[in-house]
């Protein structure tokens, strides 16, 4: 494949063309504008992939060019001798099992599906839909598709490419994963494409990626130049800004600017995400074509597999109508396989919003009357096209939930039983779907070994309508620490809690289970209104009022920055009451209502019994949240190794017992420990872990908290910029929002990065916005950050008093880092107003803080700060064995070599390296020199004033 930079990249036309676009906008050499790297990338990857296999994902922002590398991909392996087998994700498919996967094995399963042993043969046939078969398990179906593929292979390399990966239904993306993880010594190559981020159920953790960035500013102009060589100079400078080097926009917009109605120098709108700004352009181009043109294209976005004769039979064949949307460079029949494909997704996606919902619904309707003979597909459309209650409908639904679980598909049965219960009458079958979801859910993790049977003996022992509120506790329990998502779980636990009979009453035990489990179901989902809502309406009918730990948990996790007085006392009762509370489960949700407001040093000992009696074999899942409490409180007040510790207790029970949902605490635990000790590489490895568990499964929250761990890290490199917009990503400036508890914890980090990167008017903002909701008033360690955020954030002259107000405030010694930081801000103040023996002093006792806890990035800032001032840390501060240690080092010799000069362990010499960094305000191995020098030198060179002063 040749690496030299073609004509066009997506989209364009060769120089001089009057006609329509060909695929992909190519120079007849077949080239890409500034993609030769990327092409390089591709051509080295192919020739890997022939000779002993291998995986490369693609990713990037629509319309960067990601289809038209795979294009190129599949041209040069094609050219090369190499079979090629092309599947693409399709938005409005995603709820059907292994739909990905069909388009993938499709072209070989008939041809070679007789050389796979029979288990093989009959579980790929029921997954890919050809035969019934018996229920295989998903392990079974992924080395059937492998071995399937390595047969292929056999006869000569194969490369597998796959398009909008990040649409790629849950079981095929499952298969896939697998498949590319196996692919060593089997001459098969898979290249995929998804957008930028981990939002798919492909796991892509441990496989190549790359990047696909927007064109530089050079080749998008020679893209501009080659596909619209006249343009007139104005409309190109605003083509070029507006499209920031995405090959879509640079091959569309300039058509939207210089169009009959248009003179080519009107204001482009305001700044819109791509995706609404491309959809603007694609429906004025749809809204040209003939009505029988665009309801043909409707059809086929509805259907998302492109069969000409499914959409035949549904326009009464008039396929002959796609030719207006083919010369408008909207869609096609593509060649190789005869289907009718978008140019874009955006597309498919613009096409779909521009009818109405009764327009679709009917579009829908026809599709099932041309889908007889795919009674899944056909059930499908019609759910979608259906409007209240209908039994004949849920019916169907039903029956393809039971083909899935044949499929070995739990996730899938599950998803098209809570949409049979949707459409039942509410007199009919609701409650029987919604337990038999229930059922299916509880075997699709396996992993919390005794809810099946629990589950079963439930359903036996009550058979009616009002026994399924147990069996959709359970299950949404199991989805969210399975394959499931937090959306599936939270419409499975709303359905059960409204059709309960009489679901208003506080002595219902169940119910209020169900009420918890929801809770639990709404943190992970995040600040969404819509998953919070249901809830909190749940919980107000409760007759005569909510039991007291639910209505207090409801505040705390719904929106503690507004807790009252009341609530704070009855929180405060129920602490005391501790000691003689034998229930578990309400000691847990007690401690984890404390949590939010400081006050988990009276809950310590009654956890601690809940952590005992897990070990000894009782309440294990209590006991993995009571120690996911104790470690966030040992996180906070400085006994982090016993935090370390507990969090990797916890995870090893989650572990043994199947409760992934419970992990994720754990993983932050650690995670901000590393990131507070100044080992980033290991904090980014366990926050990329959180996102890619969190994004598939919609577990907003858990993203949040990865965003916490980088804005603290962030903060402690003196990287005030990436700090203020991760912290921005967790609260907007100047709003305290409902529903995020840790927005409490994120203010301070946010109004430090808005300070230290001028942004001055946006700290006063949110300090004005913790004042407003008196987050002060909620425990003595929120009233530290409340006063702290307000010093940062205040003209220099005033922020002294604030500061040792804030110093001032009693029981804050209880959270040590947070006090060490507030001096290190203070000596920083004192320092550039001159107050050199107050900074000293501040900077002296935070510097010792931050050493005793092993914070060494922040006791390398306090260090540099000393220095500053014209104090060198003291010369004791080394012992006598880290002076030497550190000085071997400084002369470049490894620890081995040390180790071997001094005769002690490696291990011994980077333990006593690890000490030494924070003592000399450093934070590696190459600063040593430097260090030791100026900690001789009674007058080092003054430090930049992190606000952009020097002294």
């Amino acid at each position: 494949m040749s690496d030299v930079a073609g004509a066009t990249a997506v989209g364009g036309v060769r120089p001089g063309a009057t006609g329509g676009p060909p695929s992909g906008g190519r120079r007849p050499e077949g080239g890409l504008i500034g993609r030769a790297a990327e092409l390089g990338l591709i051509d080295a990857f192919l020739d890997r992939a022939a000779a002993d296999g291998a995986a490369l994902v693609l990713s990037g922002e629509p319309g960067v060019g990601k289809t038209a590398l795979l294009d190129a991909a599949a041209r040069a392996a094609s050219a090369k001798g190499t079979r090629v087998l092309r599947a693409a994700g399709a938005e409005f498919e995603a709820d059907i099992a292994f739909s990905g996967l069909n388009q993938v094995l499709f072209p070989v399963y008939h041809d070679h599906g007789d050389l796979l042993g029979a288990a093989h043969r009959d579980a790929l046939s029921a997954a890919l839909g050809f035969g019934e078969g018996a229920r295989a398990d998903r392990l079974t179906v992924c080395t059937a598709a492998l071995t399937l593929l390595r047969r292929v292979a056999e006869a000569g390399p194969l490369l597998i490419v796959v398009d909008d990966l990040h649409w790629l239904d849950r079981s095929s993306a499952g298969v896939l994963g697998f498949v590319a993880r196996r692919l060593s010594c089997g001459r098969i190559g898979l290249i995929a494409a998804s957008r930028v981020g981990p939002d798919t159920f492909f796991d892509r953790g441990g496989l190549p990626t790359h990047e696909v960035r927007p064109l530089s500013q050079e080749a998008a102009g020679g893209l501009l130049g080659a596909r619209f060589p006249g343009l007139a100079e104005p409309v190109r400078r605003r083509v070029l800004a507006e499209a920031q080097g995405n090959p879509l926009v640079l091959t569309e917009l300039p058509e939207v600017l210089t169009g009959p109605q248009r003179s080519g120098q009107e204001a482009l709108p305001e700044v819109l995400p791509l995706s609404r700004r491309l959809q603007t352009l694609f429906t004025s181009r749809i809204a040209g074509l003939p009505a029988r043109t665009c309801l043909l294209l409707l059809l086929a976005a509805l259907d998302s597999t492109g069969d000409l004769g499914v959409l035949q039979n549904a326009t009464g064949g008039c396929l002959e109508e796609l030719a207006p949307a083919e010369r408008a460079g909207l869609a096609g029949v593509d060649q190789g396989t005869g289907r009718l494909t978008f140019r874009h997704p955006v597309v498919r996606s613009t096409v779909v919003n521009f009818f109405t919902e009764a327009e679709r619904r009917r579009a829908r309707r026809a599709l099932a009357d041309a889908l007889v003979d795919q009674p899944e597909r056909r059930a499908w459309q019609l759910a979608d096209a259906t409007l209240g209650a209908d039994e004949q409908v849920a019916a169907l639904l039903e029956r393809v939930s039971r083909r899935a679980l044949r499929r070995g598909d739990a996730v899938g049965a599950v998803a098209a039983l809570l949409r049979a219960a949707d459409l039942s009458p509410v007199s009919g079958g609701r409650s029987r779907r919604l337990a038999a979801a229930a059922y299916v859910g509880a075997n699709v993790a396996g992993g919390l070994r005794d809810v099946p049977r629990l589950l079963g003996d439930a359903r036996r022992a009550d058979p009616e309508p009002d026994g399924s509120l147990e069996a959709a506790v359970a299950t949404a329990y199991l989805l969210v620490n399975g394959e499931g998502d937090v959306d599936t779980a939270h419409r499975l636990l709303v359905g059960a809690i409204e059709a309960r009979p009489g679901g208003c009453r506080a002595d219902d035990h169940a119910l209020v289970e169900a009420l918890f489990t929801l809770l639990v179901v709404c943190f992970t989902g995040g600040p969404r209104p819509e998953l919070w809502e249901p809830f909190r309406a749940a919980v107000a009918r409760l007759t005569p009022r909510p039991p007291d730990v639910l209505a207090l948990c409801e505040m705390a996790f719904a929106d503690p920055a507004r807790m009252t007085a009341e609530s704070l006392d009855e929180l405060d009762a129920l602490v005391s009451r501790l000691p003689e509370e034998a229930d578990p489960d309400r000691i847990v949700w007690i401690g984890r209502a404390a949590l939010f407001f400081d006050r988990l040093a009276p809950c310590r000992e009654a956890h601690w019994r809940v952590v005992r009696d897990g070990r000894d074999g009782g309440a294990v899942t209590s006991a993995i949240g009571a120690l996911s409490t104790l470690s966030f409180d040992d996180l906070l007040t400085g006994r982090w190794e016993e935090a370390r510790q507990l969090a990797e207790e916890g995870l090893g029970l989650c572990m043994a017992h199947g409760y992934l949902l419970l992990e994720w605490p754990f993983w932050f635990v650690q995670a901000l420990l590393a990131a507070k000790q100044g080992a980033d590489d290991v904090a980014e490895a366990l926050v990329d872990r959180m996102i890619r568990w969190a994004t598939p499964r919609r577990a907003e929250k858990v993203l949040l908290f990865a965003r916490y761990v980088r804005a603290l890290a962030a903060l402690g490199r003196g990287e005030a910029e990436e700090a203020y917009r991760e912290a921005a990503a967790i609260t907007p400036v100047g709003v305290i929002a409902p529903y995020t508890p840790l927005v409490l914890w994120a203010a301070p980090l946010l109004v430090e990065a808005a300070a230290r990167t001028g942004r001055r008017p946006e700290a006063a903002r949110h300090v004005a916005a913790m004042r407003r909701t008196a987050v002060a008033a909620l425990s003595p360690r929120l009233a530290l950050a409340a006063e702290f955020s307000a010093a940062l954030a205040t003209p220099t002259a005033e922020a002294g008093a604030l500061f040792e107000r804030a110093l001032a405030i009693p029981g804050i010694e209880r959270w040590p880092f947070d006090v060490a930081r507030v001096r290190l801000a203070y000596g920083e103040h004192c320092r550039r107003t001159r107050a050199i023996n107050e900074a000293r002093v501040q900077l002296t006792a935070a510097r010792e803080t931050f050493q005793h806890l092993g914070a060494r990035p922040w006791a390398a800032r306090a260090c540099n700060e000393l220095r500053a001032t014209g104090q060198p840390p003291p010369h004791d501060d080394l012992t006598p064995q880290e002076r030497q240690i550190a000085l071997l080092a400084a002369t470049g010799l490894t620890n081995k070599q040390i180790a071997q000069r001094l005769h002690l362990s490696p291990r011994t010499i980077g333990a006593h390296l690890y000490r030494a960094f924070p003592k000399l305000g450093i934070t590696s191995r190459a600063a040593l020199r430097d260090a030791l020098t100026h900690e001789r030198s009674p007058n080092p060179p003054p430090e930049p004033d992190p606000h952009g002063a020097t002294t």
